[in-house]
């Protein structure tokens, strides 16, 4: 019998602010201001692998994510709470839960009313240990398999959902088949059955998956999203 995890006694807060065309904006506001106590963790460097045919944020791999973890502060006995920009708390909160550490939540920073602190924090390290999941992620070929039966959700702003001209994509369009759900919008009624969700790298995409999460309802990640899938000559739809 597995030995019962600790009591929850600590939380930690974590700063994932980032911004795609400026890859150190988020440090930069992290050393402003932050949640006092509050870590930083980079979406490029902490919560990504290197970028390459796997898509610009691939999933890094569970020693590095638990390096990672472990220097942030982060163990079996702590509590994150996560905050950011453009998905990147969501991105945090779906790592943790994808190796297997499922006590977290995402802080909308617009909702912190309490100080601010600037420069950096010393946090003691704690013992991060992976326990990968399975089933909560989709790979292409799968994917291309099966996307006539599965619900695909596209999490990018509209324009890029139709395969309009656009500085990030190199191909622009979707996967054909799928339903758009823009990460800055409400989330829609989405169908019954088993859901994928992407985006253009696979961070933004978190940020649907974590609503679903707290109405009830599970979805996959594709990693690689757009990212990828355009690398590869796969069906593209458009319009």
């Amino acid at each position: 019998m597995a030995e019962p995890a600790p009591p929850l006694i600590r939380y930690r807060f974590v700063d994932c602010r980032w911004e795609l065309a400026d890859p150190e904006a988020g440090r930069r506001a992290y050393l402003e201001g932050h949640v006092p106590g509050a870590v930083f963790l980079d979406v490029e460097r902490d919560l990504s692998g290197p970028p390459g045919v796997a898509g610009r944020h691939p999933l890094p791999t569970a020693e590095a994510f638990a390096a990672a973890a472990s220097q942030a502060g982060i163990g079996s006995g702590v509590f994150v709470v996560a905050y950011g920009s453009m998905g990147g708390a969501e991105r945090l909160w779906w790592l943790l839960r994808h190796f297997g550490h499922d006590h977290c939540a995402v802080l909308d920073l617009a909702g912190w009313h309490g100080p601010l602190r600037g420069g950096e924090e010393t946090v003691e390290p704690e013992r991060f240990e992976p326990r990968p999941r399975a089933g909560d992620t989709i790979e292409a070929e799968e994917l291309k398999r099966r996307r006539e039966e599965l619900v695909v959700v596209d999490a990018r702003i509209p324009s890029r959902f139709r395969g309009e001209p656009n500085p990030i994509d190199r191909v622009p369009g979707r996967i054909p088949g799928a339903l758009n759900a823009p990460w800055s919008e409400p989330l829609p009624d989405l169908p019954e059955g088993e859901l994928v969700a992407y985006c253009g790298s696979g961070v933004t995409a978190c940020v649907v998956l974590h609503r679903l999460a707290l109405s009830g309802r599970e979805g996959r990640l594709y990693p690689g999203s757009w990212s990828e899938w355009e690398q590869r000559g796969l069906p593209v739809e458009r319009g």
